[in-house]
């Protein structure tokens, strides 16, 4: 199989193959809805992006769609390869009916209102933002904490830096280098995803009695293939889990299996 500087063609597809079922069905959607924003289809972008003046009661659509539609095509494959990893880490850990919720419900919300405070109270402006970047810095916001508590600081020579710096230094970044960026939108995706990584999380996420009451009434897990359930102490990621009650013999045994040929 091809390769070039360690990148194996058949890693990547096998990584596609295992991405559960939000994450790629997120990636799908930016990537369809783009596609659909080309010109002679429809203008997603007039309709969809966060308009600060343009939100109302009437269009409050823009405060969830917007991270859904991007500038072009380019901009949304980007934008698909940074978010993929760390959605694919989040669903995986929280579940996919967590993530949907949460993703379309205040992940989104909560950022967005908070980017038109600023803009339109604090700096009276009103730039519209748009792109699935905000979700990339919330999601690097809470890796952030999360590697921080586990190693405090970077040494570079004789500076200790915070690991938790590290985004909030890439917003940065990215301003300076990327046109057409929003440092107020990332920063406001970030500081969610600070606040959202110290463990807060579980105040905004649905109930978890009623996440598994819908997912054992819908039989998600038997009809939705790469679903991740939200109770995986109890059914795992995908499944229901071994049953640790064996009949006889011991897990070694069971590990490394009979001695029975199969074959001549």
């Amino acid at each position: 199989m091809p390769s070039i500087q360690g990148f194996s063609t058949a890693r990547a597809r096998s990584y596609v193959f295992r991405l559960p079922l939000f994450t790629r069905a997120i990636a799908l959607v930016i990537i369809l809805v783009s596609l659909l924003s080309l010109p002679e289809f429809w203008d997603l972008q007039a309709w969809g992006s966060l308009v600060p003046d343009k939100v109302s009661l009437f269009a409050a659509h823009r405060i969830t769609t917007f991270p859904l539609i991007h500038l072009n095509i380019l901009h949304a494959i980007l934008n698909v390869i940074a978010l993929t990893p760390l959605m694919e880490r989040f669903e995986n850990e929280y579940g996919t009916l967590t993530s949907l919720a949460l993703f379309f419900g205040p992940l989104t919300t909560v950022p967005a209102v908070l980017y038109l405070f600023f803009e339109l109270v604090i700096l009276q402006r009103n730039t519209a933002i748009m792109g699935a970047s905000i979700w990339v810095f919330l999601l690097l916001g809470m890796e952030a904490i999360r590697t921080y508590r586990a190693n405090p600081y970077l040494v570079i020579g004789t500076h200790h830096i915070p690991t938790w710096t590290t985004p909030l230094l890439l917003a940065f970044v990215v301003a300076a280098l990327v046109p057409s960026t929003s440092l107020l939108g990332h920063l406001c995706g970030l500081a969610v995803g600070y606040i959202t990584g110290l463990g807060y999380v579980k105040y905004i996420a649905p109930p978890e009695w009623a996440l598994r009451w819908l997912e054992s009434k819908l039989n998600l897990l038997a009809i939705l293939p790469h679903y991740v359930s939200v109770d995986q102490k109890t059914y795992g990621r995908f499944g229901v889990l071994p049953s640790s009650n064996r009949t006889g013999g011991s897990a070694a045994a069971e590990l490394v299996g009979s001695t029975q040929r199969l074959g001549p």
